[in-house]
């Protein structure tokens, strides 16, 4: 149910939580204590979702680049290929 906490270790908790706070502010501190982690849920996903669209468009812009650098460099064919410098004969 909560990780390695079994129900005794539980049980104590929410009496000592009863003997410190009182039973008039207890339900009081729970609905703050579950505003706040649902919160925090919000703010962990947001935060991942804003990671996750930074990685795209971080791939997007390096896929843009190499498409870039490919277009700019010259095709292998055999246009491009230098001619042997021609002999000058001498008479």
């Amino acid at each position: 149910m909560f990780g390695s906490i079994g129900m005794p270790e539980l049980i104590i908790i929410l009496v000592i939580a009863l003997i410190i706070f009182g039973p008039r502010k207890l339900p009081e501190l729970g609905k703050s204590l579950g505003r706040s982690l649902n919160e925090f849920k919000k703010a962990s996903t947001d935060l991942q979702n804003t990671l996750e669209q930074e990685i795209k468009i971080e791939e997007q812009k390096e896929a843009a680049k190499k498409d870039d650098e490919t277009s700019k460099k010259p095709a292998t064919g055999s246009d491009d290929q230098e001619e042997p410098p021609q002999q000058t004969v001498s008479r």
